[in-house]
């Protein structure tokens, strides 16, 4: 089934909406004000999906037709953007995601990483079709779409053929680009070095090749510096680094002459961190599970949590310890939103809200926010 609509308003998700027979339609391959057709791929008794495959209207920011994607822009949300555009679309979803979840009126702009909008990526997942051929997944799909050998518009640029020669047909494979140079991490088979090194702010931390690291190559420079803007860290102070990875705002934070404390679900993460900040102490923590672990004061607080945002009683339990200011890093802005209505009520407010475009060519953006007590 294909409709015509007039695209109205970008949402949360890389998506466009439009209505068609007053239903609304959430689609891909489409920029706001723009009339387009549209091929209705999923049914919903609230909402349908669709995808552009014919542009009739064009938008001032569009650079090229938005459906099919090429294989080497799979991956993609907006690469028939422009950057201007693009910051545009991001800064209207965090604004809307403030203001609806949190109450608040956000007048920021999202804000442009150092260089440009490709080759950014230094962690990629490649899928391994059924003959052989590294690609990556079709958007909402496991369909594995064939990379060209040149590869994704996304990654800084390295050869496929090691990827290739780790996996199998239906394999995943993991490569990590960093200080070390290339790895590639099958199910089976590892080549090159495990773990890699990654040096920021004047510090060398170790991680794991299939490990979590900022994806983009100026992130981790970038967030820390922020943070540690933000927090404006004291000697002696005691700081707290909730869902710490291998160390990286602990680390700045120790640097600045803070006593460290990180907590973090992952295992391996804390061994790593252990290695990266020797000064600080760093604890196997489920913050999903309770907070028991959290203490009871601190001066400061880092909280980078997973997509899914921190959550009420992790955020309430931060509150209780009465920090003199918060650090939130958000890679979500819904999840960021929540959570702050929840500092709110807790007796936290944010000072200022940062956007950056450390994904460019996606619909995700990360945010920064400084919390304080009034």
């Amino acid at each position: 089934m294909t409709v015509e609509l007039q695209l109205e308003r970008v949402a949360h998700g890389g998506f466009v909406v439009g209505r068609a027979d007053g239903k609304v339609v959430f689609t891909v391959g489409g920029l706001p004000g723009e009339r387009v057709i549209v091929d209705i791929t999923e049914r919903g008794s609230r909402f349908d999906r669709g995808q552009v495959t014919r542009v009739l209207e064009p938008a001032a920011g569009r650079v090229c037709e938005g459906w099919p994607v090429p294989p080497e822009c799979v991956g993609t949300d907006w690469f028939y953007a422009d950057r201007d555009t693009q910051l545009e679309l991001k800064t209207a979803v965090v604004a809307e995601q403030l203001r609806r979840l949190a109450g608040l009126e956000w007048d920021g702009q999202v804000e442009a990483a150092p260089g440009g909008l490709t080759h950014w990526r230094t962690r990629m997942r490649y899928a391994i079709d059924d003959v052989g051929r590294v690609g990556l997944r079709a958007h909402r799909s496991h369909q594995v779409v064939a990379l060209p050998p040149e590869g994704s518009v996304l990654a800084v640029p390295h050869p496929l053929d090691p990827v290739a020669e780790v996996g199998r047909p239906g394999d995943e494979v993991i490569v990590a680009i960093s200080d070390d140079g290339l790895t590639c991490s099958g199910p089976r088979r590892t080549t090159g070095p495990d773990p890699v090194h990654q040096s920021v702010l004047g510090r060398t931390f170790e991680v794991s090749a299939r490990g979590f690291w900022q994806v983009h190559t100026h992130a981790a420079e970038q967030l820390g510096s922020v943070v540690l803007d933000a927090l404006d860290p004291q000697p002696g102070e005691r700081a707290l680094d909730l869902y710490c990875g291998v160390g990286l705002f602990a680390g700045a934070l120790a640097d600045r002459g803070c006593e460290v404390m990180g907590l973090e679900y992952g295992r391996d993460a804390v061994a790593h961190a252990r290695r990266n900040v020797p000064e600080g102490q760093f604890h196997v923590t489920d913050l999903n599970r309770g907070v028991r672990d959290i203490p009871t004061d601190a001066d400061l607080v880092v909280l980078d949590p997973p997509r899914k945002g921190a959550g009420a009683r992790v955020v309430r339990a931060v509150a209780e310890a009465g920090p003199r200011a918060v650090a939130y890093v958000a890679c979500d802005p819904a999840a960021l939103a929540r959570d702050l209505a929840t500092f709110e009520a807790a007796g936290y407010r944010p000072d200022w809200i940062r956007g950056f475009d450390l994904f460019p060519l996606t619909h995700h953006v990360e945010c920064v926010a400084l919390l304080t007590r009034p």
